[in-house]
């Protein structure tokens, strides 16, 4: 498959589309955030987060609804959480929802922290530097996957942190994206087109176990 292929796009879509996509992705997990509350379980914070969507009238969901505490933030999008901890007073956590809305796919995640651990806070402010240095390095220089992900692990390491390679990003769009088999946008070798792709940044601590994850249209 081809890179014109591999961006391929149903009648359904609009880049208007997938923007309002991104745009409600975001307003669910600011509200979801805002409901997470040291004490909560992951399992209860998952439940309630599934409540905000429906309050928010999306279509669907098109792939799970994670929420992850504390060392479960290491884990990435295919492995399980290790039991169903409790959110401390201090403590990190990540959303990731991918979201159908009018027929178009948002991908968003974003870490959050209660308390004051200053290494945490760190880790998730970080995780959001590190997407914006990739993005304005995509915008500005128009480079292939490949070399956004090799940029991206060149500025984690800078920065103190260790980015999870096994997380490379992957093709939106119309509902169901699913069918272009486009493969990830780390191995993906032309420079992905505007309203395609989900840029995934996932780094963990150096030395303590807990990570931050954040990820959001190229747009």
């Amino acid at each position: 498959m081809n890179a014109i292929d591999k961006q391929a796009v149903g009648q359904a879509y609009s880049l208007d589309g997938m923007l309002h996509a991104k745009r409600m992705t975001w307003q669910a997990i600011e509200e979801m955030a805002r409901r997470i509350k040291p004490g909560m379980l992951e399992s209860q914070a998952r439940a309630m987060g599934l409540e905000v969507l429906k309050e928010q009238g999306m279509d669907r969901i098109w792939h799970p609804l994670l929420i992850r505490f504390g060392t479960n933030t290491l884990k990435t999008f295919k492995q399980r959480s290790e039991g169903d901890p409790a959110l401390g007073e201090n403590d990190i956590f990540f959303i990731d929802l991918g979201v159908v809305w009018d027929r178009h796919e948002g991908d968003s995640g974003a870490t959050l922290t209660t308390g004051n651990d200053p290494e945490m806070i760190a880790c998730a402010a970080a995780a959001k530097t590190l997407f914006d240095r990739v993005r304005d390095h995509w915008e500005q220089q128009r480079v292939s996957g490949p070399e956004l992900y090799r940029y991206a692990e060149e500025q984690a390491v800078a920065m103190g942190w260790i980015l999870n390679l096994e997380i490379k990003g992957h093709r939106v769009s119309d509902f169901p994206h699913a069918i272009y088999r486009a493969g990830d946008l780390g191995d993906f070798e032309a420079c992905p087109d505007v309203g395609l792709w989900i840029l995934e940044i996932q780094i963990a601590h150096p030395t303590r176990p807990f990570g931050a994850f954040y990820e959001d249209l190229l747009s």
